[in-house]
């Protein structure tokens, strides 16, 4: 989540072809307009660019692939266009291919970009884009897999599932989402016996969900301030102790409101590295990760990717804070 400090940074002349990466069936925006928009300023700005569409998110990884290929043989960047989902599948294929990696952003939330201070409005991201610094950043990692905000298991992942089921219904807005969060959260919950094994240190808990956050934003958001070190990154781990429907309103209106780092049911944990074990034998477990579901093999091993991934940000933005 922090820049770089003392290790070398890929090098930019500022005239890279850009190979952009869009999921031209997802999303509220026109795919049309994004595009016209896209291919119209970087004729402006003089910048060689290459669109690779896809229509289903499935796609996304071989496009990414290809995207990444052809960064390397002409000595450009990838960006990706889209909300997390699209960014997250993007990702994977850009961490240790040593090109650029850029992000226009079209979410909902859209967490990762506005910690690094990247605009969601698509023209000022494209200028923004145009003369951009590197900047490396960390990522977290769940059994191999890289995620830019967050990553969950138990509750999440549910309230994340009827809220896309509630936006293919209704729309994607930030009202539907928190109806969508309402309703869910009228429902019976099962409640996750887990081990959290991390800094040598063996913790036993019961709770609806656990959320791990590699967004210092998101935290600041929902007033989570888990006071770690300002001289290394972390991932921060978020549990709850076991709490009714009313309860679980009342955490959802204190994260709101900001206030949720004031609730007593409410943990954090800093780390760099935790095990998580569900039961004794390994089993396959539905988890979330930056908005996206999948299903997992226990012991889930999350880890920080430190600096990981070299990011084109704006060149006056100031470094990220710790989380």
């Amino acid at each position: 989540m922090s820049l770089e400090q003392g290790r070398p940074l890929l090098s930019l002349t500022g005239g890279e072809p850009l190979f952009m990466v869009m999921n031209a069936g997802s999303g509220k925006h026109d795919s049309t307009e994004i595009q016209a928009t896209i291919q119209a300023a970087c004729e402006r700005a003089g910048r060689r660019c290459q669109l690779l569409l896809v229509e289903r998110g499935s796609e996304l990884q071989r496009a990414a692939e290809r995207a990444v290929h052809l960064a390397r043989e002409q000595a450009g960047a990838v960006v990706a266009v889209g909300g997390d989902g699209t960014l997250h599948a993007v990702c994977q294929a850009v961490v240790g291919q040593q090109v650029p990696f850029g992000i226009l952003p079209q979410g909902t939330f859209n967490y990762f970009g506005r910690a690094h201070g990247i605009s969601q409005d698509l023209k000022q991201a494209l200028q923004q884009l145009f003369d951009a610094r590197l900047a490396q950043v960390s990522l977290g990692r769940l059994n191999g897999r890289y995620f830019l905000v967050n990553a969950s298991l138990g509750l999440y992942p549910r309230l994340l599932e009827d809220r896309e089921a509630y936006k293919q219904r209704y729309g994607r807005s930030r009202l539907v989402a928190l109806w969508s969060a309402l309703v869910t959260l009228t429902r019976a919950h099962r409640q996750l016996h887990i081990q959290l094994d991390y800094a040598g240190r063996h913790r036993q808990l019961r709770t609806p969900t656990l959320v791990v956050c590699n967004n210092p934003l998101q935290l600041e958001h929902i007033g989570v301030d888990p006071q770690l070190p300002e001289d290394a990154d972390h991932l921060v781990a978020l549990t709850s102790r076991p709490v009714g429907t009313l309860a679980l309103y009342g955490l959802l209106l204190r994260g709101l409101l900001s206030r949720m780092g004031e609730a007593e049911q409410v943990s954090s944990i800093g780390f760099e590295r935790m095990t998580v074990h569900l039961g004794w034998r390994p089993r396959l477990v539905k988890v979330a990760m930056d908005g996206e579901i999948f299903r997992m093999r226990t012991p889930l091993e999350f880890s920080l990717a430190a600096r990981s991934l070299p990011l084109l940000i704006p060149r006056t933005a100031p470094p990220p804070d710790h989380p």
